[in-house]
């Protein structure tokens, strides 16, 4: 059972006006202190992507997960591709494919990706796009229209998302552009389109129970209902208005910050005789970064990290085998420190 209950919501003008805004600024850094240390979510507004983008971003969406499914099926591996790709299926039938990502320093990696036909064990269908990395695959010309105001979308996101983790910077004492410094290659963040189809009789599940592996998710959506968060043993809907943004933090700051903030558990809900469009926007670290907790919260502050550091690719492989072997999933308890 879920109930709707209001996210916090974040006026973000005061970061993003030309003159001073002290008091706005001030006031907007303590309630997403607050929201990321006690939701792990936070509702944002007047964040600057324009609000008639993401509303073509949802028209273009729509159209082409409308079509044919002989259509959107319609590409291929690209013959440079060095690495086979995986099965990328949510389900142990159905349609399925894997790409391969590969990064322009030529790390690869392999995200599950799932193109679903018209089968009743199918719950969703998906569009990706890299801009600065490499996507081993060849769009027809109805993806390549999805993938045009996904482009245009992209650098208002990336922009959003510094300007965001340099708000978590400062809300967490960090020294000036810590986490700048620390994350400063763009090349594996992407948007994903998304179509949920309707819920049946029996089935509603859309996206289970998990939490984000990168840094900072921003999601917008048609405002068919279907996002919750799970906070103090209950499933709160999240429904915000047109225009804005659910923005989330993930297991990446909850470690670095040693669990002062928090990677929340949410899953979407299919709703009957509803199909929802949605996009998300993965604000990611790159592969070889070492995550930590950060000494700030451990031995400056004499606590014990609660993690055990990894590099983010392998954690990235983890997260992939919980699609091929659901049986084995792995989260970021995986790296956990035991208090025993």
């Amino acid at each position: 059972m879920a109930h709707s209950s209001t996210l916090p919501t974040i006026d973000l003008s005061a970061f993003l006006k030309q003159e001073d805004d002290e008091d706005g600024w001030k006031k907007a850094m303590k309630d997403i202190h607050e929201a990321c240390s006690e939701y792990g979510f936070f509702l944002a507004v007047n964040h600057g992507v324009p609000l008639q983008l993401m509303s073509q971003a949802l028209q273009v969406s729509k159209s082409f997960f409308d079509l044919p499914d002989e259509d959107k099926l319609d590409y291929s591996l690209k013959p440079a591709a060095a690495t086979p790709p995986i099965d990328g299926s949510s389900t142990h039938s159905g349609s399925r494919t894997g790409i391969i990502i590969e990064s322009p320093q030529g790390d690869k990696f392999e995200y599950a990706l799932r193109l679903a036909l018209g089968a009743s064990n199918n719950k969703a269908e998906y569009v990706a796009l890299l801009v600065e990395a490499k996507l081993a695959l060849a769009y027809n010309d109805s993806q390549l229209v999805v993938n045009q105001v996904l482009e245009e979308m992209y650098p208002y996101f990336t922009k959003l998302g510094s300007l965001v983790e340099n708000i978590i910077n400062d809300c967490l004492g960090l020294p000036p552009d810590f986490l700048k410094e620390y994350n400063d290659d763009r090349s594996l963040d992407f948007i994903i389109a998304l179509h949920y189809f309707p819920a049946t009789e029996t089935d509603n599940v859309g996206k289970a129970c998990h939490s984000d592996g990168n840094s900072i998710t921003f999601v917008f959506s048609d405002g068919v209902e279907g996002l919750q968060v799970y906070k103090d043993g209950e499933w709160i809907s999240i429904c915000p208005p047109e225009g804005t943004l659910v923005v989330n933090i993930g297991d990446i700051i909850q470690v670095l910050s040693n669990d002062k903030l928090k990677s929340a558990a949410h899953r979407v809900v299919r709703q009957l005789g509803k199909s929802r469009y949605s996009y998300a926007f993965l604000y990611t670290i790159p592969g070889d970064k070492l995550v930590e907790p950060l000494p700030h919260f451990t031995v400056n502050k004499g606590d014990s990290p609660k993690y055990k550091g990894f590099l983010y690719k392998e954690y990235v492989q983890l997260r992939v085998r919980n699609v091929t072997r659901p049986q084995d999933r792995v989260g970021i308890a995986h790296y956990e420190i035991s208090k025993s």
